[in-house]
């Protein structure tokens, strides 16, 4: 028997219903509409108070909130006094939750200097164009040490496997490469002192 046994009496457990099956679009447009005009701007107040004034975010919960609704809308569209109470609920707990969200991933707030510096594309343009012309500087082997070292991430063992030449050289020609690099990007007055 599918039910709960309550001093002894049987009662049939509640039958699990789902909205899109059950009830006609037009019942469950008509039910969303009623929920928006008559409760949004309370739950909307009623998020934006929990969530310390963030009303985008109160927003937000009551559009979830009102979408649990209309998946419920064939057994909330019955309970009359019922809904108000079981709309706040749902807002409390969504508000909860997001407050739970932020304590496991809190936002990186970074104040608005810090971010233009953070992210100036002219400068790291301007950067890889001088660090591309002084590769050009380079003569051919020590551009391709680079390349393989430092662009394509390879070990001294791969780099010189691919070259087909013994890991010591490898790591010679990455030596004077580097520092070849490093006086091109003088020259150019692209390194800090």
């Amino acid at each position: 028997m599918n039910g709960t046994l309550e001093a002894g009496i049987a009662t049939p457990a509640p039958a699990r219903v789902h909205a899109r099956h059950v009830a006609p679009n037009a019942d469950c447009d008509a039910f969303i509409k009623d929920i928006y005009e008559q409760y949004g701007p309370l739950l909307v107040r009623y998020a934006a108070r929990l969530l310390d004034g963030d009303w985008h975010k109160a927003e937000d919960i009551f559009q979830e909130a009102a979408a649990r609704a209309w998946k419920h809308a064939r057994l909330l569209g019955t309970r009359g006094e019922q809904i108000r109470p079981w709309l706040f609920t749902v807002v409390r707990n969504l508000v909860i939750d997001h407050h739970r969200a932020r304590r496991i991933r809190p936002l990186e707030l970074m104040p608005v200097e810090e971010l233009d510096a953070a992210w100036d594309g002219t400068d790291s343009t301007l950067t890889s164009h001088v660090v591309l012309e002084a590769l050009r500087e380079l003569n051919e082997q020590q551009r391709t040490v680079i390349q393989l070292m430092y662009y394509l991430e390879c070990s001294v063992a791969q780099a010189a496997e691919y070259l087909g030449i013994p890991p010591g050289t490898v790591k010679s020609r990455a030596f004077y490469a580097m520092r070849a690099l490093r006086k091109a990007l003088e020259k150019r007055g692209a390194l800090g002192e």
